[in-house]
């Protein structure tokens, strides 16, 4: 019910797993401005981190987490992070734990998802390392032509309107289908405020072949060069539905890698028999989650 607070103490181990980092504020620290709305929950991220859903909206995952990982692990020196169409926050905040020293701005359109953006930054700790605005990714107005960043993230809607059913919440529905930009724009977006030398990796599927062709063409049509990818497999032996991608700005890569691809082996979520594969159990530590 409305006005709950909040009652997670901090932990040390969850079902064997020793918890990394450090508590956040909001584990010992009474806040009216963070209780539990009607049709909210308090959920775990990563680590100690915790974040705000709508109960029937939008609720994080793996691919928001899967990017956040993949970025941060081929950008491990970034200093400022934007994260474009951030919904709720889960894929700057995973990113914000891996990188404590890195500085993030967020973009994002939905005026139901920024409120509890801003209650987890704040329940999190991280109101001096976050700036969240609340716009259109495509707007000037947004951010200045000034602004730049060594790492850009990206988890852009999967699929045009009108391709499928949309959903029973709007928030859902934006996470979903293009309603405010396309896998193009994010790519335009993002080549525009790329620091020298720095990457924007988004996620994006590749199944069928003509999503995984939308990639390409964005990607050409910014001036970006994708310089790795890595399918997901969410089961084993079942074709990869989405594909993690690292870019670079052309101008920032020797001719020799202007066209060069390396295609890592796919990243295999679950094995046959249903049973978290090994490979994602590790990589699920990586992010201060439990394997």
């Amino acid at each position: 019910m409305a006005g709950k607070q909040k009652d997670i103490s901090p932990k040390t181990h969850f079902r064997g797993y020793a918890i990394p980092g450090s508590p956040a504020p909001g584990d010992s620290e009474g806040d009216p401005c963070l209780e539990i709305g009607e049709n909210e929950t308090l959920d775990v991220l990563c680590g100690h981190l915790r974040i705000f859903q709508l109960k029937d909206g939008h609720r994080y995952s793996t691919d928001d987490l899967l990017t956040a990982w993949y970025g941060t692990t081929w950008c491990p020196s970034a200093r400022r992070i934007l994260d474009l169409g951030s919904g709720i926050g889960t894929v700057a905040m995973v990113a914000a734990w891996r990188l404590p020293g890195a500085e993030i701005v967020t973009i994002e359109a939905q005026e139901e998802s920024t409120p509890l953006a801003k209650k987890s930054v704040r329940w999190n700790g991280f109101e001096d390392r976050f700036d969240i605005r609340q716009g259109d990714l495509r707007s000037p107005d947004v951010l200045t032509k000034e602004e730049k960043f060594d790492l850009i993230l990206g988890s852009p809607p999967y699929f045009p309107l009108g391709t499928g059913v949309v959903g029973d919440h709007p928030q859902k529905v934006a996470c979903r289908f293009e309603v405010r930009g396309t896998i193009a724009d994010y790519c335009s977006t993002a080549s525009q405020h790329l620091e020298n030398g720095g990457i924007f990796a988004c996620v994006f599927p590749v199944n069928p072949d003509e999503q995984r062709e939308r990639v390409t063409e964005a990607s050409k049509a910014a001036d970006l060069t994708i310089v790795r990818e890595r399918h997901i497999v969410l089961r084993e032996g079942e074709p990869p539905l989405l594909g993690l991608f690292v870019m670079s700005r052309k101008c920032d890569l020797p001719e020799s890698m202007h066209d060069q691809i390396w295609v890592e082996p796919p990243l295999v979520i679950r094995a046959k028999d249903g049973t978290i594969h090994p490979e994602y159990s590790a990589v699920k530590l990586s992010f201060g989650f439990p394997p």
